[in-house]
């Protein structure tokens, strides 16, 4: 069984060293990236804003609720808006990435 498994993988890498020795293909120039690099903002945006509101509004009615757990409900919000909004700052990375490579 052993025997069969190294003349599979021998086989293997014999057919794929051709792929390894082929050059870089060309990329074409398209005024895409920067529509789609909007669009995509504009979701990330869109999601975080939707999801701050969410958490400030949960956080003030608990608040409303218990004003003795303020200290503890107020670090949860203050942590939980900036987990939100690094999703909107890495989507902005990722397409700063994208746009000028």
């Amino acid at each position: 069984m052993t025997v069969k498994r190294a003349l599979l993988l021998l086989m293997l890498f014999a057919l794929a060293a051709p792929l390894c020795a082929q050059g870089p293909g060309t990329q074409a120039d398209s005024k895409w990236i920067w529509i789609t690099s909007g669009f995509s903002m504009a979701i990330a945006s869109a999601g975080c804003g939707i999801a701050q509101a969410k958490a400030v509004a949960a956080a003030a009615e608990a608040m409303g609720r218990n004003p003795g757990a303020a200290a503890a409900i107020r670090f949860a919000l203050v942590l939980g808006l900036v987990l939100i909004e690094s999703l909107a700052l890495y989507t902005l990375v990722i397409i700063f990435a994208k746009v000028v490579a």
